[in-house]
């Protein structure tokens, strides 16, 4: 899952740099927005389960050895 977050991470920085350079040299097509906000989206999944892999693995020790 975190390979997929990296690649992810990637795609979103070169959406956000094309769409920077796109709304610095005029007024970009509307689709140009989602670039960015793709990635983004799907970020958010793979980000929330990272973040609570760690806490999840305690969680299952304690229980195992608490009974």
């Amino acid at each position: 899952m975190s390979e997929a977050h990296r690649w992810l991470s990637i795609a979103f920085t070169l959406g956000f740099i094309v769409n920077g350079i796109a709304v610095a040299a005029g007024r970009p097509a509307f689709w140009m927005y989602f670039l960015a906000l793709i990635p983004l989206f799907l970020l958010l999944p793979t980000g929330l389960y990272l973040f609570v892999l760690p806490y999840v693995a305690k969680w299952r020790v304690g229980q195992g050895a608490g009974g």
